[in-house]
């Protein structure tokens, strides 16, 4: 896939959380497209193109998931199952980026088949570093099947 089809779905329900996380892909220039869905019911709509996305039109390819698990509506734990449990998306590598250190939630994040689990650092060059780093490996670094 090359850099200029990559699409990021940033599925994120806090703006600031959001706007940081938009803020530092950019900066470090990963990902020409990020797509904001602000809760998982939204979130699921997007990539199944059902709702309001039903008439969506697939123009970037979903190189990355970057997935909050407190969420209004649908929860992240729910999105991570019906993404990896379908077959047209479970290839796409979904990161859990949340702000959960809870043991229960990461094993069970693991379970149901996220690719990586990245705990949201408070410090805000902390938080963008680390937005940076996951984007990079995930985007540039890591070679999915095509």
């Amino acid at each position: 896939m090359k850099p200029d089809q990559i699409e990021i779905v940033l599925v994120e329900d806090n703006i600031g959380d959001a706007k940081l996380t938009i803020m530092a892909l950019r900066k470090a220039n990963v990902g020409n497209h990020v797509e904001l869905l602000r809760d998982g019911e939204q979130a699921l709509d997007y990539i199944f193109f059902t709702g309001k996305y039903a008439d969506r039109k697939a123009d970037y390819a979903i190189g990355l998931i970057l997935l909050d698990l407190k969420m209004p509506r649908i929860d992240g734990i729910e999105v991570l199952k019906k993404i990896k449990s379908d077959e047209r998306s479970k290839h796409i590598p979904v990161a859990v980026f949340t702000s959960s250190q809870e043991d229960p939630d990461i094993k069970e994040c693991y379970r149901l088949g996220a690719n990586s689990y990245i705990v949201k650092p408070l410090d805000f060059e902390q938080f963008a570093n680390t937005v940076k780093e996951a984007g990079l490996y995930w985007l540039m670094i890591n070679h999915p099947p095509l």
